[in-house]
């Protein structure tokens, strides 16, 4: 007899367009509000190659490629982090806070712990402690939002 394993949890569309949203997309290197290079999707060099240096410059199917290889190492930590069953809103907020936050700060976060010891509400919460620097705080709400069963989109166009 062998053991069922669980597939893994893939990020949804609407997560992937909520995650593509939070971070934009920007096709020339710059630095983040804490200093680091960043390009495309929010890729920074600590994600894994390309290296971002200042003066890079990338195509959107690049942007596309690397926001792929990115997301698969945010959904592995996720997938072998959380071992309770989560909803695909909760997986996809998780996947957001992931890409933020890196997989050594997701990986030994409370809220992880909390979610892991069935603590929904306590999980809900600690996301919020996630409140460094001060304009990542709307970022966290959404998030928040997001694991809670939903998300609000950004008005476009008034």
């Amino acid at each position: 007899m062998t053991k069922k394993t669980k597939a893994p949890m893939a990020i949804s569309d609407d997560g992937l367009d909520v995650l593509t949203e939070r971070e934009g997309c920007k096709l020339t290197a710059y630095k983040d509000s804490v200093g680091v290079w960043t390009i495309g999707v929010g890729h920074t060099s600590a994600a894994g190659p390309p290296k971002v240096v200042s003066g890079m410059t990338i195509t959107e199917k690049q942007a596309a490629e690397i926001l792929d290889q990115d997301l698969d190492q945010f959904e592995d930590c996720v997938n072998t982090s959380i071992h309770k069953p989560m909803t695909q809103f909760q997986f996809d907020a998780f996947v957001s806070i992931c890409f933020n936050i890196g997989p050594s700060g997701f990986a030994g976060s409370t809220f992880v712990k909390k979610f892991n010891a069935g603590d929904l509400e306590g999980c809900y919460e600690a996301i919020g402690m996630w409140d460094k620097p001060p304009e990542i705080v709307p970022r966290r709400n959404g998030e928040r939002v997001q694991f809670a069963g939903g998300y609000v989109p950004r008005i476009k166009t008034l």
